[in-house]
């Protein structure tokens, strides 16, 4: 089997992922940046992971041109931290280049039929930071320790407790937007199964309409004489004909011998 072929795109951060806690609070996000450094290819690209339901990514997919930068999002949900669970989770961005005359299609069609030998790949590990634990074992670090300096050790160590916390917030702003982003995904699909729902209901009146117009359109052509034109005036026969002429003539000789 021939080797796969290399990686297109930049991804940064070239390894790993990292996701610093607590965990259990809030989602918490990591940041990817793809960028095509090509002059005049295209490039088609899909997001993978090993625990799909604990991530929302956004966007999963899509299509960067030359020269172009596409920045993914890649939000944690809120979760009880387990060591033993640490390094596990993994993500592979799969990339493929456009051909020379790509339409720019939709990417489900792309990613349908394509060549495996065209295939890159590029695989990242999740790593997850807990600055609670740091916390703890600095504290348990610092009471072992001689009491030759006890007050610069707890302001050490509160200190670095405070650096954690202010550190396992980046990016409050994207950290919303990756939020809302999430709510309206789900909204999205509530909304879709409505529309289908919906759909379903007009096609089934619009049958009933149908099926309605055509039982009334039999019944009209069942009924004799709804489709004949109205009768024309009955041609006079030749004795009605006689009678009229005769009459004329007996008015007219009675006319005059008066």
């Amino acid at each position: 089997m021939a080797d796969k072929p290399e990686q297109v795109l930049i991804i940064e951060p070239q390894n790993e992922l990292r996701f610093r806690g607590p965990f259990t609070g809030s989602p918490i996000a990591s940041y990817m940046k793809l960028t095509n450094p090509t002059n005049h290819q295209k490039v088609y690209f899909k997001i993978k992971t090993t625990a799909p339901k604990r991530y929302c990514v956004r966007p999963n997919s899509g299509l960067i041109k030359p020269k172009e930068v596409c920045e993914i999002a890649v939000c944690l949900q809120p979760f009880d931290f387990d060591p033993n669970e640490k390094n596990k989770h993994k993500f592979m961005v799969q990339t493929i280049v456009a051909p020379s005359e790509d339409p720019d299609e939709d990417v489900t069609e792309i990613w349908r039929d394509v060549n495996q030998d065209q295939l890159m790949d590029t695989k990242l590990k999740c790593v997850f930071e807990n600055p609670v634990s740091s916390t703890t074992a600095t504290k348990a670090k610092a009471s072992t320790t001689t009491s030759s300096k006890p007050d610069s050790n707890t302001t050490d160590s509160k200190s670095k407790a405070v650096g954690d916390s202010i550190k396992s917030s980046p990016k409050p702003e994207n950290e919303d937007k990756l939020m809302k982003a999430a709510q309206e995904v789900n909204q999205l699909r509530v909304e879709e199964s409505t529309l289908r729902q919906e759909n379903l209901q007009l096609r089934e009146e619009v049958m009933k309409w149908k099926n309605a117009a055509l039982g009334k359109d039999m019944s009209y052509a069942s009924v004799p004489g709804l489709s004949q034109h109205p009768s024309s005036p009955l041609p006079m026969s030749t004795t009605q004909i006689v009678i009229a002429v005769a009459m004329v003539l007996v008015g007219y000789f009675l006319g005059k011998l008066i």
